[in-house]
């Protein structure tokens, strides 16, 4: 039987990645999104909105996929909201694709705030788990709208026979323009304004981080690791952490990415400074720097996402995963910190996203 893929997302860093690799290795790809994706040749975009029903059933009523990647949520001010919302849109699309009896497999992309807890109390005291982060963790004792993502692919996987994968990557690095979640590129923009403007390349974060080893998840890892899961047989019906596969300090990797850029650097000074501040007032900035060099997006919004930088610079532990589980079942793709963060760049780059 044809592999047939959804992608729901398709126009984030984690969707867009992956349904290039599907349409590379020969998959029929259809890429969901309230606004698709076509920048990707040979995906077949899927515009709808996840939270009404019957726009699903209108854009999907001639899709019948093997294969559903989920890769997308949505960010609320409460997490009850996002409770409720991202356990919805899960819920939606698998109850439209339930009648058509085709799926065979849902992969399911969530993250580290699996172990560390959601946005309202991120790693704080209380929710320190021990690392290396290890998927037999157990959920912590607080609502995570992870974990009701979760139990929407269950209860479906339950009720239609299909099997699952969870896969909890760390930071995902890649290019995506709009994106809510966005270290590389927000690194990246934060770092050709200080070289505009001749400021300090100046460390944001914790001592713990800055000090500690971390790890971070290329796109490109993440989207081989989400095919490997949905086709292999011993990684069916199993949650999994997903990392490039080697450890850093940010206190060597900061100098590094400066150097890059020709900036100077300032490392951990006692105190944190806050990037979402820093970059405060640096949209009108942006605009000048895009004009002088032409670039695509004059928005630093769209392209620096500098609350969640914050928010995993700023962590009080060292973090990293441990990846043992998907070695010992075969998945053995590994990719190079420093270079996952130079080819982006190169890639912002190649794209007129940065100059």
């Amino acid at each position: 039987m044809k592999n047939i893929a959804l992608v729901v997302g398709a126009s984030g860093i984690t969707g867009s990645n992956l349904a290039e690799k599907l349409l590379s290795t020969g998959w029929e790809t259809f890429g969901l999104a309230r606004n698709p994706n076509t920048n990707i040749e040979g995906l077949k975009p899927v515009a709808a909105d996840l939270l009404d029903i019957e726009s699903l059933k209108t854009a999907l009523a001639d899709v019948e996929p093997t294969h559903v990647y989920i890769t997308t949520w949505m960010r609320n001010d409460t997490e009850a909201e996002n409770i409720r919302v991202n356990g919805l849109m899960v819920r939606n699309i698998l109850d439209v694709l339930s009648a058509k009896k085709s799926v065979q497999h849902v992969a399911l992309v969530t993250g580290l705030k699996h172990y560390l807890g959601p946005f309202e109390a991120y790693a704080s005291a209380g929710f320190l788990p021990e690392t290396p982060l290890r998927e037999e963790h157990p959920r912590l004792n607080i609502e995570n709208f992870y974990y009701a993502q979760e139990d929407e692919v269950y209860a479906a996987a339950e009720r239609d026979g299909f099997s699952w994968s969870i896969h909890r990557p760390h930071t995902v690095i890649g290019k995506a323009v709009g994106n809510a979640m966005n270290m590389g590129t927000t690194l990246a923009t934060y770092a050709t304004i200080c070289k505009e403007t001749g400021r300090k390349f100046t460390w944001p974060g914790s001592a713990a981080q800055w000090n500690g080893l971390s790890d971070v998840t290329d796109a490109r890892i993440l989207a081989e690791h989400l095919i490997w899961a949905s086709t292999t047989e011993a990684a069916k019906n199993e949650a999994f952490n997903v990392v490039n596969g080697d450890v850093f300090r940010w206190s060597r990797l900061w100098f590094k990415i400066a150097d890059y850029f020709g900036v100077e650097a300032v490392g951990f000074d006692g105190e944190i400074h806050p990037l979402e501040k820093e970059m405060a007032n640096d949209g009108e900035k942006w605009q000048e720097i895009a004009q002088q060099y032409e670039l695509k997006e004059a928005s630093l919004s769209r392209l620096a996402s500098a609350w969640h930088t914050d928010l995993d610079l700023g962590r009080p532990i060292e973090v990293m995963t441990n990846m043992a589980k998907s070695r010992k079942l075969g998945f053995t793709v590994f990719q190079d910190t420093e270079e996952t963060f130079y080819e982006l760049f190169d890639q912002l780059r190649e794209v007129k996203l940065i100059p």
